[in-house]
């Protein structure tokens, strides 16, 4: 099996070049052109170009426009790279008979209530970010091409800058931090994504049936505050020390940004769990094991 993955050296790519390795012969691609291949998701005649020439049997799309805020102006770049681009991939993945597997975000929601958003649930993407992933969610769907689209929400990797990093950074200089308290969702670990994605691929290739729309999340739920102090506590808890003292509850409408964000990010992982028999560890575990990566612990 020969597999073409897009987008490498992101959270997410970079865990898919370990989960996928042991499944065939990987050709794994980032922005820049190596070999006459191209991984550039805003250049899309290169993108049709390379998967012509690899004809892979699966298609993981871990690439994506991910700027939520300057998606509000770059609108016609985001519009590219997460939908027309999408697009591209499925018609191609459509005339090789190919296998297309795309990451999706709880951003094509409205972002209200308090239940769990499941995958049948109407879309009302709340900024131009999440209108730009329900295209190229909507043109995947519309090909009729072979796939998988796990919708995910608030991703991190122990690579990279991610939140944790960030609070642990802002308590070793002060004193006080104010974090948003009315925004849900669960952490969900980059390497839970990829070694979920290699489980699912295994599985469609026997059961072709199984192609569709799924939740993919850690199990649980968390606010932005809650998630910070449970990582500020593990670090005092294991002998880092930190300025901070207090970690204050803060609304989102006292940090304004460009793009609003939604406040119910939950995600329901039934259809997932039932379909693919898995189990969905549950967001602390996730997170305390990055935190033990990052600071050594």
């Amino acid at each position: 099996m020969k597999i073409l993955l897009l987008g490498k050296n992101g959270q997410v790519g970079w865990e898919l070049q370990r989960s996928l390795a042991p499944l065939g012969e990987l050709i794994a691609l980032d922005r820049h052109t190596v070999d006459g291949l191209c991984g550039d998701l805003a250049d899309l005649d290169a993108l049709r170009a390379t998967i012509r020439q690899v004809k892979p049997d699966v298609i993981v799309n871990a690439a994506a426009y991910t700027a939520v805020d300057k998606a509000e102006s770059e609108t016609e770049l985001a519009d590219r790279v997460n939908g027309q681009a999408s697009q591209v991939m499925a018609e191609e993945a459509t005339t090789l008979g190919a296998w297309l597997i795309h990451y999706s975000t709880d951003y094509v929601f409205s972002g209200q209530g308090f239940t769990p958003w499941q995958e049948s649930d109407a879309v009302a993407p709340v900024n131009h970010y999440g209108a730009s992933k329900l295209a190229g969610e909507q043109a995947i769907t519309a090909s009729g091409c072979k796939h998988l689209i796990f919708r995910t929400s608030w991703v991190y990797g122990a690579r990279g800058n991610n939140f944790a990093k960030t609070m642990l950074r802002l308590a070793k200089d002060r004193e006080t931090l104010s974090v948003i308290a009315d925004q849900i969702g669960a952490p969900t670990g980059a390497d839970l994504i990829a070694d979920v994605t290699a489980l699912a691929i295994q599985q469609v290739l026997q059961r072709p049936e199984l192609s569709g729309l799924y939740h993919l999340a850690a199990s649980g739920e968390v606010s932005w505050h809650g998630y910070a102090s449970h990582v500020i506590g593990f670090a005092q808890d294991n002998g880092e020390q930190l300025a901070v003292t207090a970690i204050n509850p803060i609304e989102t409408t006292a940090y304004p940004t460009p793009a609003r964000r939604p406040l119910n990010s939950r995600l329901n992982t039934q259809k997932l769990r039932d379909n693919f028999s898995l189990h969905l560890p549950d967001w602390q575990s996730g997170v305390t094991r990055m935190l033990r990566e990052v600071l050594n612990k």
